[in-house]
């Protein structure tokens, strides 16, 4: 099972056919895929918006 990530802010996935993820939605949304370079962006700073998008899903929450 690949791994699940949960939205933290809201942002719109131009990666995604523009899918807008609110928060607490699951990401990649189903029907889609990410790769290791994309979830870097999203979940540290290293991104145009300097901002934190997605954190890691921990089993049990």
């Amino acid at each position: 099972m690949a791994d699940t990530y949960t939205v933290i802010r809201q942002f719109k996935d131009t990666k995604h056919d523009g899918h807008l993820y609110q928060v607490g939605d699951t990401y990649p949304v189903e029907g889609h895929r990410s790769n290791k370079n994309r979830i870097k962006q999203l979940s540290t700073t290293d991104n145009k918006y300097k901002h934190i998008y997605i954190t890691q899903y921990e089993a049990g929450e």
